[in-house]
């Protein structure tokens, strides 16, 4: 029973503050490196810009088809909704508060974890296993400088641009249904878009896509250079970094939620 509960101790409470332990250390170098590179002029600009055209060349067409169902989702639940009350003009809000400050910055970063973040681990998980992470250690070079960097600057970066798009398609979605399905008014779904959705929405989703965007990057490079175990565990470590991204969101997405409204509450539309 002792060894039994050391070991459990080992394989879980243990071994999950080392891995929160990590990656704090691995973000606060990663934020370092990238400020002292960009003053010092040693940035990886060639890196930077082929890491975010293959990220968004393999996330744009996903988040595209992505949101566009998810707006349509959002306008049938709201107009149901809002039918039964008698309150079918407000189909606008529901775009507004929905995609807006919710919908565009998550789908943007679960997607950025799934096709992304899944592609930086399964990358970094490699070079791992084939030791070239280790024999740039050797030589004197910063994986971290070298590899992490630009990777997260990229994700960040990525992660602002669909977000904005998801937040175009998502309304444009909305306002094609709403129109030409549902037989609403472009006037009553522009005046209650623009009553519900304020600049400060707009805001609050681009924060959290730089956000979800700084936290993809660092879990999914942290899982990759931490990869242990050949093939399988390159295997492993990927499906833990999309896990974990995901989940670590959603509960940052909570709070930021919840200290906007408290901070700046809504008394008047």
């Amino acid at each position: 029973m002792r060894d039994w509960g050391r070991r459990y101790l080992d394989n879980h409470p243990f071994a999950s503050l080392h891995t929160v332990g990590g990656q704090v250390v691995l973000g606060i170098r990663t934020i370092t490196f990238l400020f002292r590179d960009l003053f010092t002029g040693r940035f990886r600009f060639g890196e930077f810009i082929h890491q975010a055209a293959f990220m968004a060349g393999t996330s744009f067409v996903p988040v595209l088809f992505v949101t566009i169902p998810i707006g349509v989702t959002l306008s049938i639940q709201f107009a149901l909704l809002a039918g039964q009350v008698g309150a079918t003009s407000l189909s606008g809000a529901a775009t507004g508060l929905a995609v807006i400050r919710q919908g565009a910055p998550l789908v943007a970063a679960i997607l950025l974890a799934a096709a992304v973040g899944s592609a930086i681990c399964a990358d970094l998980g490699s070079r791992t296993m084939r030791e070239e992470i280790d024999a740039m250690e050797v030589m004197g070079v910063s994986p971290i400088q070298r590899l992490v960097v630009p990777r997260f600057a990229a994700v960040i970066v990525i992660g602002f641009a669909l977000t904005g798009l998801t937040c175009f398609i998502g309304y444009l979605a909305g306002y094609a249904f709403n129109i030409y399905l549902q037989n609403g008014t472009p006037g009553s779904f522009v005046a209650t878009f623009s009553a519900f959705a304020t600049v400060g929405d707009l805001l609050l989703g681009l924060v959290k896509s730089i956000v979800f965007g700084a936290i993809v990057a660092i879990v999914c490079c942290h899982k990759g250079l931490a990869t242990k175990g050949g093939p399988a565990g390159v295997a492993n470590s990927v499906n833990a970094a999309v896990v974990e991204s995901m989940l670590l969101m959603m509960v940052v997405n909570v709070v930021m939620t919840q200290l906007y409204v408290l901070i700046f509450p809504r008394t008047s539309l």
